[in-house]
């Protein structure tokens, strides 16, 4: 299977048998990014992470009694 990468547009080649390609083929909102590029976001997520000004916003868990 061929697949875009939507930062750099490098069209790469995978597996069709592999769960990344079954992931994009029957669920057309998932995206695929190249190794390239998901390394260097996750350096420099991790740069931003280490100054310690780097606040990750989650929704809090309410717990209910049902």
């Amino acid at each position: 299977m061929r697949v875009k990468c939507v930062i750099c547009d490098k069209i790469e080649s995978i597996s069709d048998e592999s769960s990344m390609a079954k992931r994009l083929r029957n669920r057309p909102i998932h995206t695929y990014m190249c190794q390239d590029c998901n390394q260097r976001i996750e350096k420099r997520t991790q740069e931003r992470i280490d100054t310690g000004n780097f606040k990750l916003y989650r929704k809090k868990r309410t717990d209910e009694d049902w």
